[in-house]
């Protein structure tokens, strides 16, 4: 086989969670991991010790979120 290269980017499939971990390893200096286990029970767990950073953080997601969609139309 040959080998994979990963070209970054946005897509609409899905990505396995692992491959978004690996890719994450060695370039942040803190995390907010939010997701779903192997039983669909949501899973949350932070880097951060202060509840306020955990939640600024993932407003600021929210609205970077929020923004990429309206560029879409």
């Amino acid at each position: 086989m040959g080998e994979l290269i990963q070209l970054g980017g946005v897509t609409k499939l899905n990505i396995p969670a692992d491959r978004v971990l690996e890719g994450a390893k060695g370039q942040l200096e803190g995390v907010v991991l939010i997701g779903f286990d192997k039983q669909g029970q949501v899973y949350a767990a932070s880097s951060y010790a202060d509840g306020g950073a955990v939640m600024w953080l993932l407003e600021m997601c929210k609205q970077k979120l929020f923004a990429s969609n309206t560029e879409e139309v």
